[in-house]
């Protein structure tokens, strides 16, 4: 399967936006030959943890109407957006829906960063699903960097490990170039990754969505500024 790694810059707090500007994205990962694109973490408000608390209206669960453009793009995405946690408050989590729209899966981020324990509730359970015979596993930003996540998925018999996130200019630049072949080479998975580019709430998303093949071995890698998707081939087997 050829699977696309997507970068955008988000309207801040625009669910409909940046639902069209992810569509956009993910007809043109179809147009390439993709069969599933991932995007960032919390694409479809960007990062904006205070508007997300303070905004119920923000928070896109499985069956909202504003995901219609993903979900008719005519390829399976995994989006990362804020979603009910049932305690009143929201969780940042992934949606998966294949080709045809239908809901597969949905993983809450287990591991929140510093400020987000305040605003979102954290998951208690590992994300996994399969397309096209490989078995996928999910991971939100601050997860990646816990090896005993993409550690249960290597052993579990994933593939592909999924990592939605935000990393900005400074010292996420270093991050993200380092965590990421890191969970490759240490699990034999390959890994994709999806980015913010350009401002992000606080921070300037850096780019470079890419996809690392198992051992660490880079297949695919965007720019630091453009909105834009990479694709890859990966495999069922290294």
């Amino acid at each position: 399967m050829k699977i696309a790694a997507a970068q955008l810059t988000c309207l801040p707090a625009d669910v409909r936006g940046n639902a069209a500007q992810a569509a956009a994205l993910a007809v043109r990962a179809r147009e390439q030959g993709a069969g599933l694109v991932v995007f960032p973490e919390l694409a479809l408000t960007g990062y904006e943890p205070d508007a997300l608390a303070a905004d119920p209206g923000l928070w896109t669960p499985a069956g909202d109407p504003r995901l219609d453009p993903l979900r008719s793009a005519g390829i399976a995405t995994a989006v990362t957006v804020a979603v009910p946690a049932g305690d009143g408050r929201p969780a940042i989590a992934t949606l998966v829906h294949d080709a045809d729209g239908a809901h597969v899966t949905t993983y809450l981020k287990q591991h929140l960063y510093r400020h987000e324990q305040d605003v979102f509730s954290p998951g208690d359970r590992d994300g996994r699903f399969e397309l096209g015979g490989i078995r996928f596993s999910l991971g939100i930003c601050y997860d990646n960097h816990f090896p005993g996540l993409s550690g249960r998925a290597g052993a579990d018999g994933c593939r592909v490990h999924l990592a939605s996130s935000l990393y900005g200019t400074g010292e996420g630049v270093g991050e993200r170039a380092r965590v990421h072949p890191g969970i490759a080479r240490r699990h034999g998975l390959y890994v994709v990754l999806a980015n913010h580019v350009g401002p992000a709430g606080p921070w300037t998303g850096c780019g470079g969505a890419a996809v690392w093949a198992p051992g660490g071995g880079l297949l695919a890698e965007a720019d630091d500024r453009t909105p834009s998707v990479v694709t890859a081939w990966v495999g069922a087997t290294a």
